[in-house]
């Protein structure tokens, strides 16, 4: 899988598989698993059902920014282990634009 940069605190990192595997380790610091787990992303418009198409079976909320360029996508999953979290993430690395908080 390809890194992608992403930014943060005005700085880009790159999401490799050290960074997700100091964030498994912190996942695993600050949760009891299984524990419900609250994903957020940021995509440009057009990108949203890229997004919902990872999460099938649960309710996402929306929101547009104030122009409408982006949007903000939120979603509260029940997840099983620190691993679970990691694999969604990678999987939502792939779409174009999209940035994980």
């Amino acid at each position: 899988m390809p890194s992608r940069v992403y930014p943060r605190d005005g700085f880009f990192f790159t999401m490799d598989q050290e960074w997700f595997k100091t964030f498994g380790e912190k996942l695993d610091q600050h949760y009891a698993w299984p524990s419900l787990y609250i994903f957020k992303f940021i995509v440009p418009r057009g990108k949203e059902d890229a997004v919902k198409k990872l999460f099938p079976l649960h309710t996402t909320t929306e929101k547009q920014s104030k122009n409408g360029n982006y949007s903000s996508i939120t979603i509260q999953m029940m997840m099983p282990s620190s691993a679970a979290v990691i694999e969604i993430y990678k999987q939502a690395s792939a779409i174009e634009g999209l940035i994980a908080l």
